[in-house]
């Protein structure tokens, strides 16, 4: 595709200018960093070595932490090396490619969630048909539809920002490549990418949510209502309290930074809740599934055995 645009590289301005800060930030969202690949990455490597954890819910949970560990490294790095360097270049091409899959993953992983939600359902409210309704193949097919739409999502934002003419001043007030910023900076005509970023990605972002919520809330009152075990009823809140914290930590900040119709605003406020769904709220995940969920601890504690006493079982 032919690009127009004169400028060649963008300057991404960062968190802050206070020089007394940068090493403090830098080690903090450091060790957030570090503390997100570590940890997601421990629960991929779990759910695909325990036997027990083959089952939907964790194959959803795996990818989960996958896309945590990739949405992290997308603006994570970056950011790091400004606090260090100071204002970061990125080339216009480095720009898009950030752009692309920052919105790539954060609109997958707002589907998965509505596809983990509608995978309790089944499993507590029509729990002798879970099998065959989440057998291997519906599960593959979920977990495909989920990156491929989360794909082409982005895939338009990312071609609908590429035809934009950019002549003027390439300060991004931000510490990544996002879409708001860059439309700033743009020269031309913006209404379309505007209309675009508020209609679709507003509807990829409420669409799944207003799902899972009627999915959580229908999974509540069928647990006040037709289960009459109390033992039972604790099992299943004690899975839905941290699918519930999950898609709290995401939605909160997701839905403040896209569903307003504008690109003005406080710059300074998206950054802050930008850092919370693309560095902290990772970081959480897979403290809130092991720290909430047995069957993760027992399996995790297990490949610990395993990994520290080879010879024990």
């Amino acid at each position: 595709m032919e690009n127009e645009t004169e400028v060649s590289e963008f300057i991404l301005l960062g968190l802050t200018d206070l020089q007394e800060l940068q090493g403090f930030l830098f080690a903090f969202f450091l060790l957030l960093y570090m503390a997100s690949v570590l940890g997601n990455g421990a629960i991929v490597v779990v759910v695909m070595a325990e036997y027990q954890l083959h089952t939907p819910m964790y194959f959803f949970l795996g990818n989960l932490s996958c896309l945590d560990i990739f949405y992290s490294t997308v603006t994570a790095p970056k950011m790091l090396a400004g606090f260090l360097s100071g204002h970061q270049a990125i080339s216009f091409a480095s720009c898009l490619a950030q752009l692309h899959f920052f919105h790539f993953l954060g609109s997958s992983e707002a589907i998965l969630l509505a596809v983990m939600a509608y995978d309790r359902y089944v499993a507590i409210c029509n729990p002798l048909h879970y099998r065959l309704v989440m057998n291997p193949q519906a599960c593959l097919l979920l977990a495909t539809a989920t990156w491929v739409t989360g794909f082409l999502h982005a895939l338009m934002h990312t071609v609908m920002t590429s035809r934009l003419h950019f002549c003027g001043p390439n300060h991004v007030p931000h510490f990544f490549c996002d879409i708001k910023p860059l439309l700033s900076l743009a020269c031309g005509n913006t209404r379309l990418n505007l209309s675009l970023l508020s209609v679709v990605t507003g509807t990829v972002a409420l669409c799944p949510f207003l799902l899972t919520l009627l999915s959580y809330l229908y999974i509540t009152s069928f647990l006040f209502l037709k289960v009459q075990s109390r033992a039972s009823r604790r099992k299943a809140f004690s899975t839905l309290s941290s699918h519930l914290t999950v898609l709290t930590l995401f939605y909160v900040p997701v839905l403040s930074n896209y569903v307003p119709r504008s690109v003005g605003g406080s710059t300074e406020r998206e950054m802050a809740v930008t850092l919370m769904y693309t560095v902290v709220t990772p970081t959480l995940n897979p403290l809130i599934y092991t720290l909430r969920n047995e069957e993760v601890k027992s399996a995790l504690r297990k490949a610990l055995r395993r990994t520290l006493l080879p010879g024990k079982k």
